[in-house]
């Protein structure tokens, strides 16, 4: 539990940086000692280090994990040993960290612990920005719990019920789900080509909300692959681990829906979450299909494990002709090169939209995570065409750069929209645990827009 102001807690946390005179302090960077006489808990900053946020929230983390009790943590303190660090953001960082440490996470075993205590900032004048803190890390943790859900429980069918479930009761937010029926009356046969293996149906999850009259509206598409074997193009076994994760952009952007319509954001937006599985069986789809999507254009399916794509190819036509979106956003767990490219270091984004990447990397310079901007060139268009034989596109290239090639097979269903694509393979999970992460960065982009 986080408060604030609440002074008459048993224990307190205070910052110190490797300067000080405490001789009973132990300076080594991000460490925690006790002063058991105090009471007090000092966490160590090292002075003019361009480490300091990353030892904040080790240091943090640690103390949260193997806390003793009740703990008012001065705020005031930190500013003092960070002074380079703006205070909003060294806010937000404190907060986001007790968020995720103290969450009642996924787990199916007998014995379950709890952190039930009762964590304290001490921070004068910032009661809104704990107000907003909790909104936003509540959908943070949210989408944490449908990243973990076991794969024989996270079905398309599960995740529908449960996402329109949960968004229903929030005040202004319109909630549908589509399943094959509806979507084939849609035409979004992409989506039904990559569901053909599985024995659930496709869900759709809509949400649409309206608070900025005249305003733009913007579309959230989320890629929702709730287990990807690869389909035909099976996948071998070391990269069949983790696969129940390929939901992940699905659970991003129903995730940031609900976050913003619950904290009254001046915004007018429609997410879609497109859950599917893309298995093997009896009526899946072939290598070498070919498909005609929503928007008319026909795919060359040359690797069924290239599936992420055309679920957000439909999905981004649906969020343009049946919801009139003037901006698009897509997040998807989509490509092992982009993964590849920059590790764990950093989402790709793909767009070629300067003011959207501008928005996007100052947003992030608030939440601190991390994104890079990757090209989308006209011969990556151009290959996308040319190596189709029979169809108008292909939905994998025969070589070449795979994060760019497939980011360029996108912009044929974005139109003439802005259009932008997060590509967030490997910054999503720490081993097979959920973060959550890029749901407050898009919230802070676009909660005034």
């Amino acid at each position: 539990m986080i408060t604030i102001n609440n002074k008459n807690l048993k224990y307190k946390l205070v910052a110190i940086n490797n300067e000080s005179s405490n001789k009973q302090v132990d300076f080594e960077p991000g460490k925690v000692s006790f002063i058991s006489e105090e009471n007090t808990f000092y966490l160590v900053i090292k002075k003019d280090s361009m480490s300091n946020l990353r030892q904040v929230k080790l240091g943090m983390s640690e103390f949260i994990k193997n806390s003793k009790g009740d703990t008012t943590i001065n705020f005031d303190t930190f500013k003092l040993a960070l002074p380079e660090i703006s205070p909003e953001v060294l806010f937000n960082v404190i907060f986001e960290i007790i968020s995720f440490e103290t969450h009642e996470k996924i787990t199916y075993k007998k014995e379950n612990k709890i952190n039930n205590f009762v964590f304290n900032i001490e921070a004068e004048e910032y009661d809104d920005l704990y107000k907003e803190n909790l909104i936003k890390n509540k959908y943070v943790n949210y989408a944490r719990d449908l990243q973990d859900f076991p794969p024989n429980i996270g079905t398309s069918n599960f995740y529908g019920e449960k996402i329109s479930k949960d968004a229903i009761n929030i005040e202004g937010l319109k909630v549908s789900v589509l399943k094959n029926r509806e979507l084939k009356n849609l035409n979004m046969n992409l989506v039904l080509a990559v569901n053909a293996g599985s024995n659930h149906e496709a869900n759709v999850v809509v949400l649409e909300y309206n608070n900025n009259p005249g305003g733009e509206k913007i579309a959230l598409v989320g890629k929702g692959i709730c287990f990807d074997t690869g389909g035909y193009d099976l996948k071998p076994s070391t990269f069949i681990e983790g696969m129940k994760f390929d939901m992940t952009g699905a659970a991003i952007v129903v995730s940031i829906a609900m976050a913003l319509a619950e904290a009254k954001a001046k915004v007018n937006f429609v997410a879609i979450g497109l859950f599917t599985d893309n298995l093997i069986g009896t009526k899946a789809t072939l290598p070498e299909s070919v498909l005609k999507s929503k928007n008319g254009l026909t795919v060359e399916v040359n690797n069924t494990d290239a599936e992420g794509r055309l679920i957000l190819a439909d999905g981004i036509t649906y969020a343009i002709k049946e919801k009139n979106a003037d901006k698009i956003y897509d997040i998807a767990t989509l490509t092992g090169a982009t993964a590849m490219a920059l590790g764990e270091s950093a989402s790709g984004v793909f767009t070629e939209f300067d003011e959207m990447w501008e928005n996007l990397e100052n947003a992030s310079k608030y939440t601190t995570e991390r994104f890079w901007r990757l090209p989308i060139f006209e011969d990556h268009k151009e290959q996308v065409q040319n190596d189709s034989i029979l169809a108008d596109l292909t939905n994998s290239c025969n070589k070449g750069p795979g994060g760019s090639t497939a980011a360029a097979f996108l912009t044929f269903f974005a139109e003439d929209k802005k259009f932008l694509h997060i590509d967030c393979s490997r910054v999503v999970r720490v081993g097979l645990k959920g973060q959550g992460y890029i749901v407050k960065t898009i919230f802070e982009a676009l909660k005034n827009y």
